[in-house]
């Protein structure tokens, strides 16, 4: 799996379970202390998450990191 499809796959995985949970971006981007605009853009997939924020947003949605992948 390339990096691109990795990002894409990462970000939209993050995206269905803020929408399953009925949240903004700006809640969950307050919660793992990023900015809006960036959150739009790891569900995007146009920026790579970092190890720490996707085990952070894994935290709030109490799920395995590996549920991302």
């Amino acid at each position: 799996m390339g990096i691109r499809k990795l990002r894409n796959t990462i970000g939209k995985n993050i995206k269905m379970l803020r929408l399953e949970r009925g949240l903004s971006q700006e809640k969950l981007a307050e919660y793992v202390n990023l900015s809006r605009e960036h959150l739009s853009c790891l569900e995007r997939g146009k920026y790579s998450v970092n190890l720490e924020t996707l085990y952070n947003i894994a935290e709030f949605f109490d799920v395995d990191i590996k549920k991302f992948f």
